[in-house]
C-alpha cells in the first residue's frame, strides 16, 4: 500500500567495515530496484570527496548506472555540489542523463564542498569567498537548460531537469524561496535550522515557471526493523558513524554493537540526541508514530529516507516496513510534487 506522503530514498552509498566500493555499487542498484517496486518517488545520490566510507563521489556517473537499472522511479543527485564545477559541465552532464532518461532526472545543488578544505581546493583548484557565486552559478545553469545563451549546453538546453536547492541553513532557504524552487533541507544530520529555514522559505516564497507554490523536502533518517530492540541495535552503526565523523575520526560503516549509546561520554550523547530528532527508529509501530510525529511538526510535503546499516538486507527491510506503512499512518493532503 502506498502511502500518503511521497517518500524517498537518500543512499549516501556507505562502504562498509569489510567491503568495498564495488559492493556498494551492487547493494546502490539492488536498493533502488527494490525502493521502485515498493512505490518510492524518488532515488538521489550525494557528492562527496575523499571519503573512504562514502562512494559516491562521481555522482553523474552513479545517477546513469541507477537509472539504467531501473524503469521508473526519479534518480537525481542530492546534491551537486555546485561551487566544484563549471555550470555549464553539470548542465551538460544532466542534459545527457535528462536526455538518455526523459522525465526522471532530478537535480539538486549545494553549496557545501562535500569534502575537507584540502579536497576542496584540490577540486577546484581556488576557494571562492563571494556569498554571491553560488546564486549566479545556479541562474547561469538553469539559463543553460532554457536556452537562448550565446554558449550552448548540448545536450542541456532544452532539457526539463527540475531544479532543486538544498541546504542546512537559512541561506538555501532565502534562495530557494527567491527563485521559485523546490527545497530540500539536510535534517538528516543538521538540523539545528529546519524549522527557520523552512518558515523563511514559505514567507518569501515567490511563484516561478518552475513551482507554483512552495514545496518542502526534508532528509529523516528511519532505522526500522521487525522489534524495537532489533532497530536500535541496527542504527548503532550509523550512530558510530555519526560520531566518528563529527569527532573528526570518519572512515567506513562499522557494524553494529550492543549498548553503543549507553557507553558515549555526555558531549558525543548530547551530539547523537541532536540529530534522532530527525529520525525515526524501533519496530513498524514505533516508526509510524515517529515519522507522523516528525511530519506533523514540520509539514514536510515529502521526506527523504536514508538509513545506513551495515547489514544489505536489513537496510532493506528497514525502506520495506516504512513503505509498508497505511495511508492512515501518514499526513493524507500532501501536494502533488514538482
Amino acid at each position: 500500500m502506498s502511502p500518503a506522503i511521497p517518500l524517498s530514498v537518500l543512499d549516501l552509498a556507505p562502504i562498509t567495515e569489510g567491503g568495498s566500493a564495488a559492493e556498494s555499487f551492487a547493494h546502490t542498484v539492488d536498493l533502488a530496484r527494490h525502493a521502485e517496486s515498493w512505490g518510492y518517488r524518488r532515488y538521489w545520490m550525494a557528492e562527496h570527496h575523499g571519503m573512504t566510507g562514502i562512494a559516491s563521489a562521481a555522482t553523474a556517473v552513479l545517477i546513469g548506472h541507477v537509472a539504467g537499472a531501473t524503469s521508473r522511479i526519479r534518480v537525481g543527485a542530492g546534491g551537486i555540489m555546485l561551487p566544484n564545477h563549471s555550470p555549464l559541465v553539470i548542465a551538460e552532464q544532466f542534459g545527457t542523463l535528462a536526455t538518455l532518461y526523459p522525465g526522471r532526472i532530478d537535480l539538486g545543488l549545494g553549496r557545501a564542498p562535500g569534502s575537507d578544505q584540502a579536497t576542496a581546493r584540490a577540486l577546484r583548484r581556488t576557494l571562492a569567498t563571494d556569498p554571491d557565486a553560488f546564486p549566479r552559478d545556479v541562474v547561469e545553469l538553469m539559463g543553460y537548460f532554457q536556452g537562448g545563451n550565446p554558449v550552448r549546453a548540448i545536450p542541456g538546453e532544452g532539457c526539463a531537469v527540475p531544479v532543486w536547492i538544498l541546504g542546512s541553513s537559512l541561506f538555501g532557504a532565502q534562495l530557494a524561496a527567491a527563485l521559485g524552487l523546490p527545497y530540500a533541507f539536510a535534517s538528516h544530520f543538521a538540523p539545528a535550522q529546519m524549522m527557520d529555514a523552512i518558515q523563511v522559505y514559505r514567507r518569501h516564497f515567490q511563484p516561478s515557471e518552475a513551482l507554483d507554490k512552495p514545496y518542502v523536502m526534508l532528509g529523516f533518517n528511519v532505522f526500522a526493523a521487525n522489534t524495537d530492540e532489533q532497530a536500535r541495535y541496527l542504527a548503532s552503526s550509523w550512530q558510530q558513524s555519526f560520531v566518528n565523523l563529527r569527532t573528526g575520526r570518519p572512515g567506513r560503516l562499522p557494524p553494529p554493537v550492543e549498548g553503543y549509546v549507553d557507553r558515549l561520554p555526555p558531549a558525543a550523547r548530547e551530539l547523537l540526541d541532536h540529530v534522532l530528532s530527525c529520525a525515526a527508529v524501533g519496530g513498524p509501530q514505533a516508526v509510524a508514530q515517529q515519522t507522523r510525529a516528525f511530519i506533523a511538526r514540520t509539514g514536510a510535503d515529502e521526506l527523504m529516507v536514508t538509513c545506513n546499516m551495515h547489514d544489505h538486507a536489513a537496510r532493506l527491510r528497514s525502506y520495506e516496513i516504512l513503505a509498508q506503512l497505511g495511508a492512515d499512518q501518514l499526513r493524507p493532503d500532501a501536494p502533488a510534487a514538482p
